[in-house]
């Protein structure tokens, strides 16, 4: 029974050990990746390539509605971590370990802007410690306000929308100040997959996702369940 529990410890010894070094050489990778990027592009470069876009809207310029969907459905605790959730990573860290996969990635806004600027959409978990690194750049660099405004005018809605401007002109054809509340839910909830949730490929698909938005809200706190109740049962065109 001894030798049968020393080799139980030994094999957990030798796997933890083993995740260690893992662990130490991803981080060394995806640092050099993420070193690299900036030396080819540097940050305050890559930002004012994005401000200086024809689609490029202010903050100021969306409605409320939008920027508190936008947080609640993709990273509710947005204003309190500094670049990275741990909690998220945690979470998407055990559940990838379970299925042997890297279906969860547990990005904040800041990591999703960082492989919106310097990244390509690759699954791997070398690029994943360079979002990493990068997100812990930007926050250093910018305000929340300010990562958040060059999110969403960088991030993929469907259709060749790359950012919310270009969203609300193509899906509405308004200006996204002029977006009602149901459709700030619905543009929303599009980029978590674009490809499904379009409202022009798959407007049953595009509706479901709209509701898990409001969902998020109302668990959130952005919304009470009577606002959420009459928000989820909006229809298109007129506001909530």
């Amino acid at each position: 029974m001894k030798s049968i529990k020393k080799i139980i410890f030994v094999f957990i010894g030798a796997l933890g050990a083993a995740a260690v070094i893992s662990a130490t050489v991803i981080l060394g990778l995806g640092h050099n990746m993420y070193r690299r990027a900036l030396e080819a592009k540097p940050l305050a470069e890559a930002v004012e390539s994005i401000r200086e876009k024809d689609s490029f809207i202010d903050l100021d310029q969306l409605p409320g509605t939008y920027i508190d969907a936008v947080i609640a459905a993709e990273d509710h605790r947005f204003f309190e971590h500094g670049g990275v959730d741990i909690l998220a990573v945690g979470r998407a860290a055990f559940n990838n370990l379970a299925t042997l996969s890297l279906s969860e990635g547990g990005s904040t806004i800041t990591q999703q802007l960082a492989k919106n600027i310097y990244y390509t959409q690759e699954k791997s978990f070398i690029r994943k410690a360079a979002e990493l690194f990068t997100a812990f750049r930007i926050e250093a660099e910018y305000s929340k306000d300010e990562i958040l405004e060059l999110y969403v005018n960088t991030i993929y809605f469907g259709n060749g929308f790359y950012s919310v401007r270009e969203a609300a002109l193509g899906y509405f054809d308004k200006e996204p100040a002029e977006m009602t509340d149901y459709e700030c839910t619905l543009l929303a909830g599009i980029p978590n997959a674009p490809s499904v949730y379009s409202p022009a490929e798959n407007p049953d698909l595009a509706e479901e996702r709209r509701k898990q938005v409001v969902q998020c809200m109302i668990k959130h706190g952005y919304i009470s369940e009577e606002e959420g109740e009459e928000l989820y049962g909006s229809l298109p065109g007129h506001a909530a």
